[in-house]
């Protein structure tokens, strides 16, 4: 049974920064496309940052130079560094993951989902 379960969120000033964890069990990350992605009440699901097997990644326009997806392959678990963190930064946040290469669009609808955890960053 696959497994995907976050922590690290919590609350922080604008300015600040937090580490996203996702620990994984019944699958293996390192061939699998990494995602997270974020969402508030009401509003539909933001993609965050993406990453592949063959290590490339992709950054929403408003996280980039701010936020840094990773993967430590021996801990099986994939973190995103966020910081400068921003009030509109606040959401859930969700890892996911998908056998298909996130170039190949392993992203768009991935297979699995962690239970998301909250960031909150107040000004």
């Amino acid at each position: 049974q696959v497994q995907l379960a976050e922590s690290g969120g919590g609350s922080v000033q604008s300015g600040g920064s937090l580490r996203l964890s996702c620990a994984a069990s019944g699958v293996n990350l390192g061939i699998h496309c990494l995602a997270w992605y974020r969402q508030l009440p009401g509003k539909s699901r933001e993609g965050v940052a993406t990453l592949d097997p063959d290590g490339s990644t992709n950054y929403a326009n408003n996280v980039k130079g701010r936020f840094a997806i990773s993967l430590d392959t021996t801990e099986n678990t994939m973190y995103l560094q966020m910081n400068s963190l921003k009030p509109e930064d606040t959401a859930m946040y969700y890892c996911a993951a998908d056998p298909i290469s996130c170039h190949s669009g392993g992203y768009v609808n991935p297979t699995y989902w962690g239970q998301g955890t909250q960031v909150t960053v107040s000004s």
